[in-house]
């Protein structure tokens, strides 16, 4: 059946004058589909490699298992760090970091490969090797990132977890990582307050076998507790070393870092990058599709434990010799204009963000932002985290943009490593709500369940029909989950499967339907829970919105729909029943509307709305402490509550 959808006709073509000076061309296509092996053999050439590779590409689908790049030796920190200061880029700013109680510093590569040097001589002192696992529960610190450079450069394998989750999300990660290494802080600055960390590390520390150390960085000053003999001081550690380490270059295949997916309905997954196939799509896929410049300031406002931040804040503007900003704090500390703020401060040329932050920023600001600090530095503006409603779209073009910047709407995973659905802003007729077409070198397709490609306006699965450089390898420790989460359904063809509904346009332009458990059957008629989010949110009343399909015994499946209040205060509900109706048809209108403050949403701005089906559910909750806003959980418990009360 066809599925019914959102009529959305507005397309904005590449400006004429970006064009002339992108970085890549149409014809990059043509180059990348003839060979595809080839085409990322040439994006590799970009890096310095210590040992050149004899074989491109090895897979074995049966495993699953790709490589790439085989016999190549790299050191990703080198490429990141060191090159530029040997090409003669020392002076360059690296990072610009903003603190959130306004505390500002400015690192060269020169200054950032003495302290990388520096850290990796820590590290070693702490008995840390090739291999050897460490997790960094930090917030965003200069010191987040040179720790992640200092791991990659001596093969110390990272992973990086968000400084607000809870204890128990963090001892989950010592343990299945089997780290020896925490790094941790005394505090964070979060909302204009001071929170103490270290207790909730200490806790998620306690009595771990293999745990040896914990490396503490002080950032707020703060009296913390202590163990002597596995807690250290960062600056009696690292900051006392000599400022100077050879790089050493590890095999293509070598463990770069292991991300954890969200736990909120089963306990996550390790998925494991390695550093020369992940370093390649990263660096490209950043240069490409970000137009990367040599005097650009790239701003991506993801938190550095987020996969985003690993591609888009550390590894690939890094990799391509770039400024970036890395800010501390919350886009409303201490005024609901910092970002503004630190656009104008830094001249930030390149921002990417979330979705859901655009989001909020129209039910802020509507159609005023405020116009005491000047962004017309900004040339390019991404979104990435889910599908954008195009109406959020339009406003953050119009707003931001100044109607001409291109808007690169990104569509990855974690477990991708980069972009794998993205518009080249040079080339692409862009369409709001749409991540457009497959990178370069990247095949995705939407299949019916024979693996066969579906028909423009049919709902499918997304799947990759090929590997591609960047793919995480496996599920650390648990290579069964990995096989079973994402290649067994189309196993005989050896399709990836994201996970989510999509469905492609006349163009071939690509079009995220949401996750497929996350589609609404109302008697027989599939809906894309982001379409009925779209539609709400085009209401000036309606801020954010979130849709689940719960349980109804007539029609199989009844919409309700969670709604913050928007620019224009909070809309009656028949006003929005009515919207929908007018959008996607009258089977499309929510059953249920509930007004809630939040909409509980992971640390990438996804809302969980299979959480929120729960909720109306009344059923046990998942694991929700990889949440960005955990509190938002009871808040929807309340509104629903009362609700149903008040409806019953």
């Amino acid at each position: 059946m066809t599925e019914l959808r959102l009529n959305e006709t507005r397309t904005f073509p590449a400006p004429a004058a970006f064009s002339a000076q992108a970085n890549v061309d149409a014809s990059i296509y043509e180059t990348a589909n003839a060979d595809p092996v080839a085409f990322w053999e040439g994006a590799a050439r970009r890096l310095d490699w210590a040992e050149p590779w004899h074989t491109a590409h090895t897979w074995d689908p049966s495993i699953p298992a790709a490589q790439w790049f085989v016999g190549g030796k790299i050191n990703v920190a080198y490429n990141c760090v060191d090159r530029h200061v040997v090409a003669g880029n020392g002076d360059k700013v690296a990072l610009y970091f903003e603190g959130e109680p306004g505390d500002r510093e400015a690192v060269s590569y020169a200054e950032l490969q003495r302290r990388v040097a520096q850290a990796a001589n820590g590290l070693l002192s702490l008995g840390i090797g090739p291999g050897d696992r460490v997790v960094v529960y930090l917030p965003v610190l200069v010191e987040t990132v040179v720790i992640a450079l200092a791991c990659a450069r001596i093969g110390a394998v990272h992973s990086l977890v968000f400084g607000g989750f809870s204890a128990d999300a963090v001892r989950f990660r010592l343990e299945d990582t089997g780290a020896k290494l925490l790094v941790t802080t005394d505090g964070q600055n979060r909302r204009g307050k001071q929170v103490e960390v270290k207790s909730a590390a200490d806790e998620a520390a306690a009595d771990l076998p293999d745990l040896e150390h914990v490396l503490v960085v002080r950032r707020t000053g703060q009296d913390v507790p202590w163990t002597d003999g596995r807690d250290v001081w960062w600056h009696d550690v690292v900051e006392t070393q000599p400022d100077t380490h050879e790089a050493e270059a590890f095999d293509s295949e070598h463990p770069l870092f292991i991300i954890y997916t969200s736990g909120t309905t089963g306990k996550p997954k390790g998925l494991v990058h390695t550093v020369g196939g992940y370093l390649t799509h990263t660096s490209w896929a950043h240069w490409a599709h970000f137009d990367a410049k040599p005097d650009d300031v790239h701003w991506c406002t993801a938190d550095l434990a987020w996969v985003t931040a690993h591609t888009y804040e550390i590894y690939g503007p890094l990799s391509n010799g770039l400024t970036q900003v890395i800010y501390e704090g919350t886009p409303d500390t201490p005024h609901q204009a910092r970002h503004l703020e630190v656009i104008e401060r830094y001249g930030v040329t390149v921002y990417y963000t979330a979705p859901t932050l655009i989001r909020t920023f129209m039910t802020w600001f509507g159609e005023n932002i405020p116009t005491d600090y000047d962004i017309s530095s900004l040339r390019l503006l991404g979104t990435v985290g889910e599908a954008i409603n195009p109406e959020a779209w339009v406003w953050f073009h119009r707003n931001y943009g100044r109607g001409e910047c291109p808007i690169i709407d990104t569509w990855w995973q974690s477990e991708t490593g980069a972009a794998m659905i993205v518009p080249l802003p040079g080339v692409t007729t862009l369409k709001p709500g749409s991540a457009t077409v497959s990178l370069p070198g990247i095949d995705m397709a939407v299949v019916d369940e024979a693996g066969d490609p579906v028909a423009p306006g049919r709902s499918g699965t997304l799947v990759s029909r090929h590997p591609w450089p960047g793919m995480a390898r496996t599920v650390w420790g648990n290579p069964e989950r990995y096989k079973q989460s994402y290649w067994s359904q189309y196993a005989d063809r050896g399709y990836y499967v994201a996970g989510d509904g999509a469905t492609i346009d006349e163009d071939g332009y690509i079009w995220i339907l949401g996750r497929l458990d996350d589609v609404v059957n109302v008697s027989g008629h599939r809906l894309s829970t982001i379409e009925i989010e779209s539609s709400l949110v085009s209401h000036a009343g309606v801020g954010e919105a979130g849709v689940a399909g719960v349980h109804d015994p007539l029609t199989g499946q009844a919409v309700v729909a969670f709604v913050t209040a928007g620019s224009a205060g909070t809309a009656d509900p028949d006003e929005l029943r009515r919207q929908v109706t007018h959008d996607i048809g009258p089977i499309a209108k929510p059953n249920y509307i509930v007004f809630v403050d939040e909409i509980p949403k992971t640390r990438s701005g996804k809302i969980l709305r299979r959480l929120l089906a729960q909720v109306w559910q009344g059923d046990t909750l998942g694991d929700t402490t990889s949440l960005q806003n955990p509190w938002a959980v009871d808040g929807v418990k309340l509104a629903v509550a009362t609700h149903q009360k008040e409806n019953s």
